[in-house]
């Protein structure tokens, strides 16, 4: 059986998840036009400006680790 090292040698591995928001929004978007089709146009309206503001100021604000 092969002895551990010293804890001031063992690596801790952090796991870093990404979420790209362009899709998640268009994939909520999409949903909701199925449900409810009457909200096309303030869905469509909404993920314009959501797509626009993203692509401005970026999403450095929901980046998760």
């Amino acid at each position: 059986m092969a002895a551990r090292p010293p804890a001031r040698f063992r690596l801790e591995q952090a796991m870093n998840i990404t979420v790209n928001a362009g899709p998640l929004i268009s994939l909520i978007a999409g949903i909701l036009i199925l449900i409810i089709p009457r909200l096309l146009n303030y869905i469509v309206a909404i993920y314009l400006i959501l797509i626009g503001l993203i692509g401005l100021f970026g999403v450095g604000a929901l980046h998760t680790t």
